[in-house]
């Protein structure tokens, strides 16, 4: 398949120059991605999906051991989405730089998870998934429009112990959370291959106006984490305003908010220490920051806090 033909804006160019390997990033933003799957262990293991699935190659995603990324054998089909067996909800169309966030939650059974930004359900399933249904998940989400495609995909994936709620997640007054994942509204400069025109709309003003909107969120989410309780902060932005800056606006908030290390099998790049004259917190080194070009997959940035 051919590659993307996209052009880039030149300040979009000067900005990520000083980031990573702009040639590389550029090449691998103007790839197709690979397809790729997580199957859905809450109705059906790995092997027996492997069986069903013989006219296709699946090969391992090394840091998610549901995930594969999926290749018809003759070549002759890409649509994996009309496939008996992802109707069934035996496993899930996504992205296999999507799957980290809730790999790095980790999630104990039987305990209390909020997914903040819960559609369309991606993160939702694999959270329910890891906890074999057991517990509760609060699947939220603040866009009414969005809310059935949440609700079809934690039908067809079997998903039994989660809440669909609508609002801002901020406003929890009456409950705390074991478990926070914040997947966080961004500039998604890291899915340009899947949304190519996020290439033509980057805008430096509209990434500032963003990481307003994410430090909101992560302060007051932080706040409704039980002590000892863990919140994952994700985007799948590559701008460090939205990224390293809002982890540095948490921790210079709260004492007690402390980094935990991503022990993942990835090729990873390393966090942004130091943007535009401003130096972060040393202990955001902790964080997890992947290019397209690292792993053949989107860009994303993941980091895991605890509430001490």
């Amino acid at each position: 398949m051919a590659d993307l033909n996209l052009e880039f804006k030149d300040k979009f160019i000067e900005r990520y120059k000083t980031l990573t390997n702009i040639d590389k990033f550029l090449e691998y933003s103007q790839k197709f991605l690979r397809r790729s799957i997580r199957v859905n262990t809450l109705k059906i293991s790995v092997p027996e999906l492997k069986k069903r699935l013989k006219d296709w190659n699946l090969k391992q995603i090394p840091w998610c051991k549901e995930g594969f990324w999926i290749e018809h054998k003759k070549k002759e089909r890409r649509d994996i989405g009309n496939l008996l067996e992802h109707n069934l909800g035996y496993f899930y169309i996504q992205e296999a730089a999507s799957m980290l966030p809730p790999l790095a939650l980790e999630p104990e059974k039987n305990s209390i998870v909020l997914d903040s930004c819960a559609c369309p359900g991606s993160k939702t399933t694999q959270l329910a998934a890891m906890m074999n249904n057991t517990g509760i998940i609060i699947a939220n989400d603040d866009d009414f429009t969005r809310l059935n495609a949440l609700k079809a995909n934690l039908q067809r994936m079997g998903v039994s112990n989660t809440v669909i709620t609508l609002g801002k997640a901020e406003r929890f007054t009456d409950i705390m959370f074991d478990y926070i994942l914040l997947d966080a509204p961004c500039s998604g400069t890291g899915v340009i291959r899947k949304s190519p025109r996020t290439a033509l709309t980057w805008n430096p003003n509209t990434v500032k106006k963003l990481a307003g909107v994410q430090k909101y969120l992560i302060m007051n989410l932080f706040e409704k984490l039980n002590k000892n309780g863990t919140l994952v902060y994700s985007t799948c932005s590559l701008e460090p305003d939205e990224d390293e800056a809002v982890i540095d606006f948490l921790l210079n908030r709260f004492e007690n908010a402390k980094l935990d290390e991503i022990k993942l099998d990835i090729k990873k790049s390393k966090p942004v220490l130091e943007f535009e004259g401003v130096k972060f917190n040393k202990e955001i080194k902790k964080c997890l920051r992947i290019f397209p070009q690292d792993n053949d997959t989107e860009g994303f940035f993941v980091a895991k806090i605890r509430k001490l």
